[in-house]
């Protein structure tokens, strides 16, 4: 399947709208990893914001002081997350089972 045919002005603002997103994700790491952001705001917050319910739950795990690969595989396995999934896209049980784990 081709990518559609975009005009100049289409294609800038779609690359702006993927830097500032971009943007976006590398401040949520820092005010994660810092401490200044409680990653249980931003489950609970998927729902109200298109921006928290597009991260991937890997990424966030993997974002929290002492987490790395291999433990977010391991409580991504205990709670029955895929890989893939979205912060969005969890349900009411794996998002409660998820901030749970990550209150503790």
């Amino acid at each position: 399947m081709a990518a559609p045919v975009r005009t100049p002005e289409q294609r800038a603002a779609a690359l702006d709208a993927a830097l500032q997103a971009r943007r976006l994700r590398a401040q949520l790491r820092v005010d994660l990893k810092s401490g200044q952001l409680d990653p249980t705001v931003i489950v609970s917050g998927a729902g109200q914001d298109a921006n928290y319910a597009n991260l991937r739950v890997r990424w966030l795990l993997e974002s929290l002081p002492g987490v790395g690969p291999i433990k977010a595989e391991h409580v991504m396995d205990q709670l029955g997350i895929a890989a893939t999934r979205r912060v969005g896209g969890l349900n009411d049980r794996q998002r409660a089972l998820l901030v749970e784990t990550i209150a503790r």
